[in-house]
């Protein structure tokens, strides 16, 4: 550790900036808290010219959505030979593709809801699914243009089809899945553990509920019967290594339990890149693991690698 020299990368240019700003420039506070070198990299289209001169030990990667967690700047960093924390190329841009990362996930016997992908144009004024269900961009993150559509609704929400829509064309319907949202941590090879979210004042863990202060409630570890948190910690490792991910990933869950103990689970996606302020999913359930903020980043930096 001594004298290494961490870029830790931040902001950067997808709607999720501002996330990616709070999570940066938390994780570049406390890598020099615990002794590092650090230099926060604002990203632009320059990233690889401004990497290339300042040639870190490590690039710690706290960008979020498109370009930051699709394979793309994993990309840039193998060709410039800086290892680095969290997925590689190909993980990130399977994890990302919200249609390959429920095939995926399918494969290997992970439960997900029934679903499938259209392009936004081809919305009419007749529902695509039996509502209750979701509407989703394909290659989005952090819930931006997510769309719930009640049971009594009767078209899809016009918003879908109008020049105001920002998040693309490619969208995945899905059936909605009522019930509880859990989440669960992966560090290297160990599931860290589960965490109920209550959203507060919301109807669902939007972006409000997630980055807002108040928006939400967090119960660390859930209180769900011993076998149902099992099996969420065996789903979210088997996630993580049918992936092929690194580093640290929270895989999302939803359990509805109103009609049995045993319940309906099912598994949303999984996050390459989570939120990494100290009150964030992630820190909070590793704490509760044995882990402090500065122990969990410095294991992320010393397990920084190319080729992942």
């Amino acid at each position: 550790m001594p004298n290494k020299h961490v870029a830790v990368l931040l902001g950067g240019f997808s709607s999720e900036r501002p996330v990616s700003l709070d999570s940066g420039n938390a994780c570049a506070d406390e890598l020099e808290k615990v002794g590092y070198r650090v230099t926060r990299v604002d990203v632009d289209r320059n990233v690889a010219q401004t990497l290339a001169d300042l040639k870190p030990d490590v690039a710690f990667n706290a960008l979020h959505g498109p370009f930051g967690e699709d394979g793309t700047i994993q990309g840039i960093l193998e060709y410039l030979e800086i290892p680095y924390t969290h997925s590689g190329v190909l993980a990130t841009a399977l994890a990302m593709d919200k249609e390959m990362s429920k095939r995926l996930a399918k494969t290997h016997g992970i439960p997900v809801a029934e679903s499938k992908v259209m392009d936004r144009h081809a919305f009419t004024s007749k529902h695509p699914m039996q509502p209750p269900y979701v509407v989703k961009p394909v290659s989005e993150g952090s819930s931006f243009g997510v769309v719930i559509v009640q049971a009594d609704q009767a078209h899809p929400p016009q918003i879908i089809t109008s020049d105001e829509w920002a998040y693309g064309d490619r969208l995945m319907v899905e059936r909605y899945i009522h019930g509880r949202e859990l989440t669960c941590a992966v560090m290297g090879d160990v599931a860290l553990g589960v965490t109920e979210i209550i959203p507060v004042g919301h109807q669902f863990y939007d972006y409000d509920s997630k980055y807002v202060s108040g928006g939400s409630k967090h119960v660390c570890p859930a209180e769900i019967s011993p076998n149902i948190y099992q099996t969420i910690t065996k789903l979210a490792l088997k996630a993580h290594q049918a992936f092929g991910c690194r580093g640290v990933t929270r895989s999302d869950f939803r359990y509805d339990d109103r009609f049995s103990a045993d319940g309906e689970l099912i598994w949303l996606e999984i996050n390459t890149q989570p939120g990494m302020t100290a009150t964030s999913l992630v820190p909070e359930i590793a704490l509760h693991a044995g882990h402090s903020f500065g122990e969990l980043l410095e294991w992320m930096v010393e397990d920084a690698t190319c080729m992942r």
